[in-house]
């Protein structure tokens, strides 16, 4: 793994997604092989394979105390192209300190991860008076995960950390993408975890060779998907 500390110029970014994005780091450590974000690369000069480096953006709390101070107060999305709470948080805590500056001004605030590490911030979180957590999980079934995302915690992990959350009383919310083989066994895994599930249809081309691999076919089972969490009255939000 190559790691390197960076200083960036800014670091909260339009999204399409939100109003605002926080990416506290370049790169994942997780390497999920479906990864849309691996386009990054064609912007950052990195020639190491996705998974194998991650660049530190040492200066981002710092700039984001500067930049909440100057931009309209939207809604954050954290994080787009990058995991927040992927391993090397534990020792950086650039996800917690970024939190603590948007707690302290109470901006709203989207999360999207698949680490249980979230949890350590979970009485920041409670800070806000607008916050929601969102945990990837694209398949049911954990052969599958173990495919497409080897170095991603465990299925049983993602639901145990969604449970605690959701428990505490927060909005929180899976999202369903890409949808992959056993997708359609999550809806009886999340239905009491979830305030709502987000489905997304992109396509995620970087990891056809690993369905060619094991033999596996792409099957479009958004039609499936809703109809089960409809039946099991799990409010939906479609990106299609």
């Amino acid at each position: 793994m190559e790691v390197k500390e960076i200083r960036v110029k800014s670091i909260l970014s339009f999204s399409r997604v939100a109003d605002w994005t926080i990416n506290p780091y370049v790169g994942c450590q997780y390497a999920c092989a479906y990864c849309y974000a691996q386009y990054m690369k064609r912007f950052t000069g990195h020639r190491e394979n996705w998974g194998d480096f991650i660049d530190i953006k040492v200066n981002a709390p710092e700039l984001l105390r500067n930049e909440i101070g100057q931009k309209k107060r939207g809604r954050v999305w954290m994080s787009g192209v990058c995991d927040p709470y992927q391993p090397i948080e534990e020792h950086y805590q650039l996800s917690h300190r970024c939190l603590r500056i948007l707690a302290e001004h109470d901006w709203p605030m989207t999360i999207q991860t698949k680490s249980p590490l979230i949890l350590r911030d979970l009485d920041l979180l409670k800070q806000f008076s607008e916050v929601e957590v969102g945990f990837t999980i694209t398949t049911g079934d954990e052969r599958i995960r173990q495919i497409f995302e080897p170095k991603a915690p465990t299925i049983k992990m993602r639901l145990e950390a969604l449970w605690q959350l959701h428990q505490s009383g927060l909005k929180t919310y899976v999202m369903i993408a890409p949808m992959l083989p056993g997708a359609e066994g999550l809806v009886s895994q999340i239905r009491d975890r979830v305030d709502y599930v987000l489905i997304d249809k992109l396509n995620y081309h970087y990891a056809d060779r690993l369905f060619e691999k094991h033999n596996l076919t792409k099957i479009n089972q958004a039609d499936e998907l809703i109809t089960l969490l409809q039946e099991a009255n799990v409010p939906l939000k479609l990106l299609f």
